[in-house]
């Protein structure tokens, strides 16, 4: 019988077919409009030596004092932002988050379960599920959505998501191991 040498082929079509597909993605990206240029502009203010600040970013991304010590998450759920915070005291990442129907009374809490995947109580497909508290039935836990999509805060059902980015979901997923602190801030 004599052989096929059509898998190669399709091998090969189907590399380029991905790579043509990535360039092409990587362009939209580079290309498309930010619509956060106008909120940026908008913020933005001049110091005495005539260098632009942006107040607004510089306040929502600084590490809320107060906010405990030692490493930690601390989420602040006025400002739907997150920070993972090292030993030093130091932040490594902030991040914005959304925010479900139900919100963790402020306090101190650690990481108690963490689950690569699953639904969420809003029946959103998620990934790196961290848990730190559970409330009346409410469990509190971050996660990221598979389809990008954030909770919505008016639902009648009480969830407790707080969602992030895929990206933020994984670095958060790598850094809260079961244990560690989580501090919830108003």
């Amino acid at each position: 019988m004599p052989r096929s040498s059509t898998g190669p082929a399709v091998a090969v079509l189907t590399a380029a077919a991905l790579g043509v597909v990535g360039f092409l993605g990587y362009q939209a990206k580079a290309t498309a409009p930010d619509h956060r240029t106008q909120e940026r502009r908008s913020s933005q203010a001049t110091d005495s030596k005539g260098k632009t600040k942006d107040k607004a970013e510089k306040k929502s991304t600084a590490l809320p004092k107060g906010s405990g010590t030692g490493v930690r998450v601390v989420y602040s759920l006025g400002g739907n932002r997150v920070w993972l915070v090292g030993a030093d005291g130091k932040a490594t990442r902030t991040f914005a988050v959304g925010a479900s129907s139900a919100s963790p009374d402020p306090g101190t809490y650690a990481v108690t379960s963490r689950n690569p995947s699953g639904v969420g109580s809003d029946g959103v497909q998620v990934e790196h599920i961290v848990v730190f508290h559970q409330d009346e039935g409410v469990t509190f836990g971050f996660s990221a959505a598979m389809d990008g999509t954030m909770p919505d805060p008016q639902a009648k059902k009480k969830t407790g998501a707080v969602r992030e980015s895929r990206a933020d979901g994984a670095a958060l997923w790598e850094f809260a191991q079961p244990g560690t602190k989580v501090v919830v801030i108003a």
